[in-house]
């Protein structure tokens, strides 16, 4: 993938091959040596250029970084490899993190964007059409469901991110099938746009209809860190059910601003946390990472593997969970990005997102082309956009926090959830729906109780069930 045709391997290192040197001053532009380099080691220097380009402008060297950016300019390419790819949006949160330093400048020249909420629900559809894991997760939590559901009349399901109807769809049809006959039931969903509410709620309707189910749907329009409990309202003699998709670790942003006041030093390149990138398999990104150029970047005791302890830790999410775990769920199914994304410092977040973001990509060059458009806007204005949250935004800007799946399981034990060990059916039907994958990349494997969805031997997203400790 990332070799052209009838190129060898690499077999000296990008820091060996392309010294520090070469990013000096002097050197001259536009860089004509750099259109000669093969695939692998265009891919090698661009690692290379992205960890020295993020270290300039974590510790201020402008200059610097803006030379970095200016070679990095010539290799990446939004239609090129994986690496090429990748880099163009690595690099474009960068250059927008040094942008935020000049606000005046920053507004200027983000006035007159516009965002259409019509073409992100669209790249959203697409996300779920060319990725199975929330197919996974919507099997998973609606087997969870029906399970902790059994003979209940008055069901009540809050879900905290209703954006894909086709979940509930499903789920009506297995409520319809229950040889004590269908329950009550009741939907509540949370969304920032109307519009998307409005759609499932038709869907719903209009499903249910047909299956002869009592059914009502009740639309909350709000984002979850300004969610109200109270309109959800749950009701007594409910059996009720919750589901977060992709969701929770938005609340962790509005503790942004407590986690300012810890000392911080800016990380250098030594202090870079790319050890675990060498559980990547080979023939994908992972194998670049692999190569000398992160060997010579050591793991430092207080880099990503120090922030846990500190994310966890976290009132806005504690107050969030307690008052979802005080409305009695029977069962509360959660998915989540099983990458630890929010780290304190630009080094951390950029290393651990780096090889994630990866992967995704490899998914996609594995099952689309590189000229297709419906690839090229959800790698734009999907993870492009997370990117660059991740990377350029801080404090309660920052709303892409994702987090491990121990320092979940870590933070529902202290809001006194109890999981909830997901069925033998349930991984049969995961198994199921990623086996009707054409490419094989995918599997799942099951972890303190829950389910991690994988490409390869890299864990991405994973599914978890829990009930209310008494």
């Amino acid at each position: 993938m990332f070799q052209d045709d009838g190129s060898s391997s690499v077999t000296s290192s990008a820091i060996q091959v392309f010294p520090m040197a070469s990013l000096s001053p002097g050197f001259g532009s536009p860089y004509p040596w750099l259109k000669e380099l093969k695939s692998e080691e265009r891919g090698l220097y661009l690692i290379h250029l992205l960890l020295t380009c993020a270290n300039h402008v974590a510790t201020g060297s402008l200059e610097n970084a803006n030379l970095a950016l200016d070679q990095i300019s010539h290799l990446a390419s939004p239609e090129g490899d994986t690496m090429q790819r990748i880099a163009s949006y690595f690099t474009e949160a960068l250059a927008d993190r040094i942008l935020k330093t000049w606000p005046g400048i920053y507004k200027a020249l983000h006035s007159t964007r516009i965002s259409l909420a019509s073409e992100e629900i669209l790249v959203r559809k697409k996300f779920f059409e060319f990725f199975p894991f929330l197919k996974v997760a919507f099997v998973i939590t609606n087997q969870a469901i029906v399970e902790a559901m059994e003979g209940e009349k008055m069901v009540h399901i809050v879900d905290l991110n209703a954006a894909e109807p086709t979940q509930w769809r499903a789920l009506l049809q297995d409520l319809s099938a229950r040889p004590e006959g269908p329950p009550h039931l009741r939907i509540t969903g949370v969304h920032r746009q109307k519009e998307v509410l409005d759609q499932m709620a038709h869907i719903l309707i209009e499903e249910a209809e047909k299956l002869d189910i009592p059914f009502q749907f009740n639309p909350v329009v709000s984002k979850l860190e300004n969610l109200d409990i109270e309109k959800l309202r749950v009701k007594t003699g409910e059996a009720l059910a919750i589901s977060s998709v992709l969701q929770l670790h938005s609340i962790l942003a509005s503790d942004g601003e407590l986690q300012k006041k810890s000392p911080l030093t800016p990380k250098i390149l030594n202090g870079v946390h790319l050890q675990r990138v060498l559980q990547m398999n080979q023939r994908t990104l992972g194998e670049l990472l692999e190569k000398d150029v992160v060997n010579g970047y050591s793991t430092s005791n207080d880099s990503a593997s120090s922030s846990p302890l500190s994310s966890v830790v976290s009132a806005k999410m504690d107050g969030f969970l307690n008052a979802l775990w005080g409305l009695s769920p029977k069962v509360m199914v959660v998915a989540e990005q099983d990458s630890n994304h929010n780290g304190l410092t630009l080094m951390e977040r950029l290393s651990e997102s780096l090889y994630f973001y990866a992967a995704l990509f490899d998914c996609l060059e594995s099952t689309l082309s590189r000229t297709s458009l419906e690839r090229l806007k959800v790698e734009k204005m999907l993870f492009g956009e997370e990117i660059k949250n991740i990377i350029a935004c801080e404090g309660a800007e920052r709303k892409e926090r994702h987090e491990k799946l121990e320092q979940w399981i870590r933070r529902f034990d202290l809001a006194c959830f109890a999981n909830v060990p997901l069925s033998y059916y349930s991984m049969l039907q995961a198994r199921r729906l990623l086996q009707g994958y054409s490419c094989g990349g995918y599997n799942i494997k099951e972890e303190n109780g829950c389910v991690v969805i994988c490409w390869q031997d890299r864990a991405l997203f994973f599914v978890s069930a829990w009930r209310c400790k008494r």
